[in-house]
Parts: structure tokens; sequence; C-alpha cells
């Protein structure tokens, strides 16, 4: 197998920009090698539905069937369909134009917004927490 990222790529990048460049790449290359020519749209579709189909095997790892006897929750499997999810995640991020710069911008305004939601100093209500509780 070819080496497609180079150590240098990386240099001076944060964890969350690698994580989107190392994506862009994977992403590319099963494009070429498989010929794929999806619009943006086609492939969130795609990414959206593989992610949905993580999000089904994280369960099954987590033990959701209360019908059924528990058993032991591999946390390393646990891990891996976490990463799983975010590969289908930033696929999707990169194929709606997002770059990780913009999506953490976004990450920030929208946490800030649900800390609001939950104290009522939001515009938005139904959040805030009951005072009585």
């Amino acid at each position: 197998m070819k080496k497609l990222i180079e150590e240098h790529e990386l240099d001076g990048m944060d964890k969350l920009d690698v994580i989107f460049h190392m994506q862009r790449k994977f992403d590319e290359d099963v494009a070429k090698n498989r010929g794929i020519e999806w619009t943006s749209g086609e492939w969130i579709q795609k990414q959206t539905l593989a992610m949905i189909s993580e999000l089904a095997e994280l369960l099954a790892e987590v033990n959701f069937k209360w019908w059924k006897n528990p058993k032991p929750v591999d946390a390393a499997a646990v891990k891996e369909e976490l990463v799983d999810i975010l590969h289908f995640f930033v696929g999707m991020c990169l194929r709606a134009g997002m770059t990780s710069e913009e999506m953490y911008r976004i990450y920030l305004a929208k946490n800030e917004e649900n800390f609001k939601r939950q104290y009522g100093e939001s515009a938005k209500k139904g959040y805030e927490l009951d005072p009585k509780a």
C-alpha cells in the first residue's frame, strides 16, 4: 500500500485539522479508486446512512436490548465505533464545505447557546431548568 499522507503534511496542524486533512485524503482516494462521482448531497446522504449503521453497532456494544442478558461492555470496541462515527461525520462536514476552523467556531457558539438555554438566558424558551427541582 502506498503512503497517502506524509508526516510533513501534518506539521503545525492541530488535532482537529489533522483529522479533517486525513479524512479528505481518504475520501478522495476512495472516490478515485472506486470511480465514484456523486454530488455533495449524495455523499452526505450515503454518509448519513453509514453513520446510522455505525450508531447501531455502537448501541449493540452497550447492551441497549434490555430484554437480553447483558454482556460485558468492551471499551475498546465502543471507542472504535465512536471513531467510525467520527469518520462519517467529518466526511459530511467536508462535503458540506465546512473546514475544521469553521466547525470549531460554530461549535463554540452553539455550546454557549446551549448553556444559555439551560439557564433561561436564551431567546429560545423551553429549555430552562425547573427551579423547583
